[in-house]
């Protein structure tokens, strides 16, 4: 029956997506993310204060509405700068370059606040697929798939010794009536938590989580924990 069900939902295509996204990219990048920051931050003592901070963030809307351009998604979201690109020879590639955007996010206050924030792009090729007739995903379909994506990629970081503490997994869903600031807000709250974390306030309540944030509990596709694909390491760990 579990069998059926991956094969008619396509569930093979979220595992492969997260494994890729992990192995071709993930794994290559955030080892070298925090040096990124230290070099910046060198220069730019004042914006990244909070070194909890110091994490690429990535965006993973379940819609796998992926927009190009931050900016035009949020005017909360302004671009700032580069940090410092990583070259290196990939697949015939000679110096291919990895680099990522850092962004001042304004609040409700007219804070800014700053962080390396980017989409999960592997969530483009399952929108793209939900409009293909080929591949024939239905719009529940690609929810289940983005659902899955996230779980499988969360299960998948967290296994990795080279990537701990560097990223920050930002999964949310889009409320159904357009708010200008959404994008900047969900942002805002994981920026927040984590200057909570570095820098404790002591109250009697922490601050709640906005309804949009989601975590690994409440996207159980009640599938068996088996199931999921299991890092390809044979060293016990």
């Amino acid at each position: 029956e579990i069998s059926e069900m991956s094969e008619s939902s396509k569930q093979n295509v979220a595992h492969g997506l997260a494994w890729s996204y992990y192995v071709g990219y993930l794994k290559i990048v955030l080892p070298r993310v925090k040096k990124s920051m230290e070099e910046f931050t060198s220069n730019n003592p004042n914006l990244l204060a909070c070194r909890k901070t110091w994490k690429l963030h990535i965006l993973i809307p379940l819609s796998c509405d992926v927009y190009d351009d931050l900016e035009a998604a949020d005017s909360n979201i302004r671009y700032l700068t580069d940090l410092t690109e990583t070259t290196l020879a990939r697949a015939g590639t000679k110096k291919r370059v990895y680099k990522h955007s850092l962004y001042a996010i304004r609040d409700e206050e007219n804070e800014l606040w700053h962080c390396a924030v980017e989409y999960a792009t592997p969530l483009q090729s399952l929108y793209a697929m939900s409009q293909d007739e080929c591949a024939a995903f239905s719009r529940e379909e690609r929810l289940e798939q983005a659902k899955l994506f996230y779980r499988t990629l969360e299960e998948i970081l967290k296994d990795s010794k080279e990537c701990a503490g560097t990223y920050r997994l930002i999964a949310y869903e889009e409320p159904g009536e357009a708010e200008t600031h959404f994008l900047s807000r969900e942002i805002l709250w994981h920026l927040r938590q984590q200057h909570h974390e570095e820098f404790p306030v002591h109250e009697e309540t922490p601050p709640p989580a906005p309804s949009t944030t989601l975590d690994s509990a409440e996207l159980n596709l009640q599938i068996s924990m088996s199931d999921l694909p299991q890092p390809l390491r044979s060293d016990g760990f």
